[in-house]
């Protein structure tokens, strides 16, 4: 059990680098999004690549940050089932929904997009637009970012889950507990 805590404990931490990294992102896009609105409508002129750069940007902060959104329990769920249930029902729960949904569409969106990735490596593919940004198969290769964060924070949840049902509370971090418990 307690090697299980340190692997959860880990993905944890690498969930929080990552997402604590990529979150200042936003900071880049409003910037960069202020600074094109400015060269295009005061200074009357634009560049192409940059215009292509704060989407971009914001694709790669949202498809990075994905599994520190997991971890942070700020994703989507239907709390009408989920909120009042006792821990140990909220461990079964999100044991089931990490291995019948998570960890199934975390496969299917790397095995889907992989040959997508590839290929964008292959031919370095830039952006659409003449003048564009060029790297764009560094912005598509975040899709498969996306799959491995939130695959691995799926494997923290499962591994809480096997804890709290095992009775191992003690082992789950403080900041990794169920909020507002009904025991």
């Amino acid at each position: 059990m307690l090697v299980l805590s340190y692997i959860m404990r880990v993905i944890n931490l690498i969930n929080r680098l990552i997402g604590n990294v990529f979150i200042w992102l936003s900071l880049g896009i409003v910037l960069v999004c202020f600074w094109v609105v400015i060269e295009r409508y005061i200074l009357g002129s634009t560049r192409l690549w940059m215009q292509d750069l704060y989407p971009w940007m914001n694709g790669v902060m949202f498809t990075a940050v994905a599994g520190y959104a997991l971890y942070r329990n700020d994703h989507v769920r239907v709390d009408i089932f989920y909120r009042p249930a006792t821990t140990k029902t909220k461990a079964w729960m999100d044991a089931v929904g990490v291995v019948a949904f998570l960890l199934p569409f975390a496969w299917v969106v790397w095995s889907y997009t992989l040959v997508f990735v590839q290929r964008s490596w292959r031919l370095y593919e830039g952006s659409a637009n003449p003048g564009g940004m060029p790297g764009l198969f560094i912005l598509k290769t975040f899709m498969l970012v996306f799959a491995v964060t939130i695959a691995i924070q799926g494997i923290a949840m499962l591994i809480r889950s096997i804890l709290l049902i095992a009775g191992r509370e003690d082992l789950v971090p403080d900041d990794y507990r169920y909020k507002y418990d009904q025991e």
